[in-house]
């Protein structure tokens, strides 16, 4: 097992909550923008939230395998790692707003699917994360200085 083997973990997990809240942020910011993309018919569709999909970064027998005989740690990986970022295929909402320029004939507005107290608590839940494996991090990091104090 590597000394850095808490310090890699934590450094995935980190890399992983920084895309996560950029993914919320971008849903933030775009959480009323009625013309995204276009789709098939021409048509402009709203924003379609995002949403990111984590994994561990092992997840094969083979490096379990490895892991347990004690070789090729280093060349498996740890941690956690994004799988893919995939679109909220909830339903738009509809707003009524008849002086809108994407307004129906009806006076609705298809507007994005994007809830911001949800997104919110998602921006939350990433930093708190990512505080976590802040401190983790600084605890590795003390521990490999305090052993490098025991030789001298």
């Amino acid at each position: 097992m590597s000394i850095f083997h808490a310090i890699n973990t934590s450094a995935s997990s980190l890399t992983a909550q920084r895309l996560r809240m950029d993914v919320v942020s971008s849903n933030i910011a775009n959480a009323q923008t009625t013309r995204a993309e276009m789709n098939e018919d021409g048509e402009y569709e709203p924003y379609r939230r995002k949403m990111v999909t984590m994994e561990p970064s092992r997840t094969n027998f083979r490096s379990f395998l490895e892991q347990a005989a004690g070789s090729g740690f280093e060349s498996s990986g740890t941690g956690v790692k994004v799988s893919q970022i995939t679109e909220d295929e909830t339903p738009f909402k509809l707003a009524y707003n008849p002086g809108h320029p994407d307004a129906n004939e009806t006076g609705y507005v298809e507007m994005p699917n994007v809830d911001p107290l949800k997104e919110m608590v998602d921006l939350m839940s990433a930093t708190r994360s990512y505080e976590a494996n802040i401190t983790s991090l600084n605890a590795s990091k003390n521990m490999l200085l305090k052993s490098l104090e025991i030789g001298k």
